[in-house]
């Protein structure tokens, strides 16, 4: 009895990536920008945690057409939830790890399911700015090289559980130091050459270490490197420390700044 008392306590008090913080908005300087202008963004929900292994198979239950053995290559690459054991199981130890070897496809829709969408690029890159004990804590001392010393640093196998390694003063956890997180527009900037969002679509083998001659902060690398990542990517691809969180449009009405 006092077993199963145990088991339901832990179940209720799993982590979930539906628990959605309110972000007030506000404006930053991207990485790259064709007029140096920063770019304002509007409240928004974003998940409070990265989507979990547990989650998603709720997602592949209820949509079978996501499952391994079913999933077009069109969408996934054959390493698509290759670290589950079968389309319906997975190591129960890994069950409130962030799910990864899902593709942007896979993640999008994910948060369609649940009535949510992923998080845009310039969402995301606002909300990653956050220390612990600043909105902004680009110019924190040692923060930026923490960062960077994760993104040095093999991915651990297995993941640790969401929720255990990282939360800002926002509320958001594991924004860094646990996975790599697809955006909705992943493929949007090209570092070396412009914009694409506003010069129409470059050529990405033109993205190399030259683009941080562009860049708005060349001493950021942590966020010079987030852009290199989503330009080598394509909408397909399932990697072993790429992961994903859901985001919301504020409901009308929503906070003031």
């Amino acid at each position: 009895m006092h077993l199963l008392l145990l088991l339901l306590s832990l179940v209720m008090v799993a982590p979930t990536s539906a628990d959605m913080i309110p972000v007030g908005g506000g404006s930053y300087l991207p990485q790259y920008t064709l007029d140096g202008k920063e770019v304002e963004v509007k409240p928004f929900l974003i998940g409070k945690y990265p989507v979990t292994n547990a989650e998603y198979l709720e997602f592949v239950r209820e949509r079978p057409e996501w499952r391994r053995s079913k999933a077009k290559s069109l969408f996934v690459e054959t390493a698509y939830l290759s670290h589950w054991k079968g389309d319906l199981s997975f190591d129960s130890a890994q069950a409130n790890s962030p799910v990864i070897n899902v593709s942007w496809f896979a993640a999008r829709a994910y948060c369609q399911w649940r009535g949510m969408r992923l998080p845009t690029q310039d969402e995301w890159e606002f909300v990653a700015r956050a220390s612990e004990t600043q909105l902004d804590g680009t110019s924190e001392p040692g923060y930026q090289q923490r960062i960077l010393s994760w993104y040095s640093r093999p991915s651990q196998d297995p993941l640790p559980p969401v929720g255990t390694v990282f939360r800002n003063v926002l509320g958001v956890n594991d924004i860094h130091g646990l996975v790599w997180e697809w955006v909705d527009d992943y493929n949007t900037v090209i570092a070396a050459t412009g914009d694409s969002r506003n010069k129409g679509e470059l050529d990405r083998n033109l993205y190399c270490a030259a683009g941080v001659n562009s860049a708005t902060s060349p001493s950021d690398y942590a966020a010079f490197m987030r852009y290199a990542f989503r330009s080598s990517l394509k909408g397909s691809y399932t990697l072993q420390n790429l992961g994903f969180r859901c985001a919301a449009d504020f409901p009308k009405g929503g906070p003031e700044r």
